[in-house]
């Protein structure tokens, strides 16, 4: 009885595995990144971007924005697909999922800080995110910051650069060839 009980015990003080991704990416960029998710600053968006990754919808998505210094951004499964997608429209779709309401936090955004990405609403993220290249204040407590890159970095400096101001992305774009979840 005692040792199921001290067994209760540790099981019960033992920290909740963090959930993350993985996601290899292939194009001017070429590795795996590695980003743990902040379940505790924002659940829900955690949560639609597990799902989506579960049902392998990031997979063959392109990075479609991306700017020299301020970030990186994919995640567009309803026009972004390399493959069946609409090029032309990636960036304005989503998914299936609802959107979501805004998990703001304190969070700063800073390099490796992975943001959902919205419109002009706080309440319409829904299936696309950024990675940032660096610090951007302007986007503290204006966009949910749902995790953070903790290996790749230097996989996600090597992503495609887009042109112009809103950094779109011509020609050949990188992908997330395989987006998984992790424990």
């Amino acid at each position: 009885m005692r040792n199921l009980l001290a067994a209760i015990l540790m099981t019960a003080a033992a920290p909740a595995l963090a959930t993350g991704l993985e996601i290899d990416i292939a194009g001017e960029a070429n590795g795996t990144v590695t980003i743990d998710l902040f379940e505790d600053l924002a659940p829900a968006h955690v949560a639609q971007i597990t799902s989506l990754a579960d049902e392998g919808a990031y997979d063959g998505v392109v990075f479609h924005r991306v700017i020299d210094g301020f970030m990186a951004q994919t995640g567009d499964v309803q026009f972004g697909k390399l493959e069946g997608g609409d090029m032309s429209r990636a960036g304005m779709g989503g998914s299936a999922l609802p959107d979501l309401e805004a998990e703001f936090s304190d969070q700063r955004f800073e390099e490796g800080i992975v943001g959902m990405a919205r419109s002009q609403s706080p309440d319409s993220a829904n299936s696309q995110f950024f990675i940032m290249f660096g610090p951007e204040p302007r986007l503290n407590g204006q966009y949910t910051v749902v995790g953070k890159v903790t290996d790749g970095m230097d996989v996600v400096n090597a992503i495609k650069r887009g042109t112009g101001g809103n950094g779109a992305v011509i020609g050949q774009p990188d992908v997330m060839t395989d987006v998984r979840v992790t424990d």
